[in-house]
């Protein structure tokens, strides 16, 4: 049976999907983000099909305007999709909230103890999670897959070394399984390798339809061996929050060293040092009840970061 598990941790609260002992959809909400379903109020500061509403100094763009509503009056707003950090030229999304809220499915989740002896995220495949978000890079037998994300798009290159049927089929269902468990949304474009006959671009299809959680659209696989997907996008996924590269490593490091006890040392690139913030360094202090001391170490690689 499937399980929502919620772990909350310095900087960011981790949501997963486990089915059989392996994440299957996967989510990282930053502390100070207004997450999608939040219900806030806002001011009205524009009307029409573009309205805008603003909510502690974050404008937000109105889903349908705000009919009925006049300008500079105090309304009620819900998040459908939170501000994406890769793209700070586009409005956090909102709509009026007379309408049914968005579910969440995290509300029923299971809260994790955090730190623990025992890391269920780690065995359940966190770490690998975090490699392929950081390399863009998720491999599968036979092949591989290569993530880019884009401004207009997140785009999946599969390649390897399966004839081109397998290599097709089996790309296609590994990008099915990296959407949903990267919470890839929007526009994505997945490069198969060209597969001559429609009756196995028709199984390819079937593949992702099979692989893929709804809601999501799609074309069929054209003769170049491409197919575009649409899905409902609420947050960023991971690929997308690690392009924040700093944040992103030092927060993974702050994960590695909450385990410890005692006074700790950080020692990390000097980027990722400097994304260090104070409270997060006072939560790790009070966490493993010891004096916390940064260590900038130019001779590290990003994601080389470690606590000793």
């Amino acid at each position: 049976m499937p399980e929502y598990w919620v772990e909350r941790g310095i900087g960011e609260t981790r949501h997963v999907l486990v089915d059989k002992g392996e994440i299957v959809e996967a989510r990282i909400e930053i502390d100070d983000s207004v997450p999608a379903g939040s219900i806030l109020q806002a001011r009205l500061v524009r009307t029409g099909r573009h309205a805008i509403a603003r909510a502690d100094s974050v404008e937000y763009l109105l889903n349908g305007g705000a009919p009925g509503k006049t300008e500079g009056a105090m309304i009620s707003i819900v998040i459908t999709r939170e501000a994406i950090g890769t793209e700070p030229w586009k409005r956090p999304l909102a709509r009026l909230a007379g309408d049914q809220p968005l579910e969440s499915p995290s509300e029923a989740a299971q809260e994790l103890t955090f730190p623990t002896q025992k890391d269920r995220l780690a065995d359940a495949g966190w770490d690998d999670l975090i490699d392929e978000a950081r390399s863009g890079l998720v491999a599968f037998p036979g092949g591989g897959l290569r993530i880019a994300v884009t401004p207009a798009m997140t785009l999946i290159d599969v390649d390897g070394t399966l004839p081109v049927e397998e290599l097709a089929m089996a790309g296609a269902m590994a990008s099915a399984r990296t959407i949903r468990r990267h919470g890839i949304a929007g526009s994505i474009g997945i490069d198969l390798p060209t597969v001559p006959g429609k009756a196995a671009r028709v199984a390819v299809d079937q593949a992702i339809d099979a692989q893929l959680a709804k809601p999501f659209e799609r074309t069929a696989t054209n003769g170049f061996g491409f197919v575009q997907i649409i899905r409902p996008r609420r947050h960023a996924s991971l690929f997308e929050l690690a392009l924040d590269r700093a944040p992103f490593e030092a927060r993974a490091l702050l994960r590695r060293a909450a385990r410890m006890t005692g006074a700790v040392t950080l020692s990390a690139n000097p980027t990722v040092i400097a994304a260090m913030k104070p409270d997060w360094i006072a939560a790790l202090e009070r966490q493993v009840g010891g004096t916390v001391t940064l260590r900038a170490d130019p001779s590290l690689a990003m994601a080389s970061g470690h606590a000793h």
